[in-house]
């Protein structure tokens, strides 16, 4: 649930990645003796999403820009958006095939919500532990098993308490959607017009809270696959349940302030483009978690 593979490149761009910095500085001095102006270093942590360095990412722009350390380009917030939107396209996707497979066969559906659960465990964790940057085809392998374990859930979840025939506005599905997205846009204001600012102090913070839920969440779900425990793990459907996925929530909307700002990091240290994908994937973590937090939370509201 936690994103350390978004931290990690907060710690890149902090350190400089590949030597970037050491090269840029010489490439701009190179640059500087042929009549060109030195761009200048952006400040780290300021709001504002999308605000690459002038003239940096060019083709021939000098070494340290590329994943080899070679003279590729640097990341742009055009480059996380168009990766973050297939990211999704392909999870929305998948999990729609996933949805109507549950939909026919209820055994199929426990099936795939298995496979989706493991592998979306597995592949997070090797993601967020890896050193390399994230390529194209493991970011989209890991969509396309997310997408098999939120289409499977969100199915069981509408199975179990939406009505037949009602409203599509009344579904619980559709419900925890509109709220994700709400949430996604609020933390983004809050963070862009300097509401919420990241200090060092606040992600270490948040970043220990959300290891420590990830353990708990862990634990909760082994009590629930092989103790016997709710549905929905410790606390049911009561007032104790409610309270932890409202904490849940909280800290998942908190946790997006902390990816916005590792992007304005990334773009502003001109980090290679190939991080873009680590970015984007970041983001869908952090984005499928609040859905589904969102999910547990009006189960637990509607559960009788």
């Amino acid at each position: 649930m936690s994103n350390p593979l978004l931290n990690r490149v907060s710690n890149d761009a902090q350190r400089g990645y590949a030597g970037f910095r050491e090269s840029g500085v010489r490439s701009q001095q190179g640059a500087g003796q042929q009549g060109y102006a030195p761009q200048q270093p952006g400040q780290y942590g300021q709001p504002g999403l999308g605000r690459p360095q002038p003239g940096f990412g060019e083709p021939g722009a000098g070494p340290g820009l590329g994943g080899d350390g070679g003279g590729g380009r640097a990341i742009t917030i055009d480059d996380v958006i168009t990766r973050t939107g297939a990211l999704f396209a392909v999870l929305v996707a998948v999990a729609a095939v996933a949805w109507t497979a549950s939909a026919m066969s209820p055994a199929v559906g426990g099936v795939l919500f298995m496979v989706g659960l493991v592998g979306t465990l597995g592949l997070g964790l090797y993601i967020g532990f890896r050193r390399k940057p994230v390529s194209a085809t493991l970011a989209m392998v890991y969509a396309v098993v997310e997408g098999v374990f939120v289409g499977a859930i969100s199915q069981t979840y509408h199975a179990m308490f939406d009505a037949t025939g009602g409203s599509i506005f009344e579904s619980i599905v559709t419900q925890a959607i509109l709220a994700t997205l709400c949430v996604f846009g609020s933390m983004l204001l809050l963070y862009k017009t300097g509401v919420i600012k990241v200090t060092d102090k606040f992600r270490s913070i948040v970043s220990m809270m959300v290891m420590g839920y990830f353990v708990f969440s862990l634990i909760n779900l082994g009590y629930m696959l092989f103790f016997g425990g709710s549905p929905f793990g410790f606390g049911g459907t009561g007032w104790m349940g409610i309270g932890i996925s409202l904490f849940a929530i909280g800290l998942a909307a908190v946790m997006l302030t902390l990816d916005f700002d590792n992007i304005d990091k990334a773009i502003n240290a001109g980090l290679p483009s190939t991080f873009a994908w680590t970015l984007a994937i970041g983001l869908l973590i952090t984005l499928v978690w609040l859905y589904l937090e969102i999910l547990r939370l009006l189960g637990r509201l509607r559960s009788d």
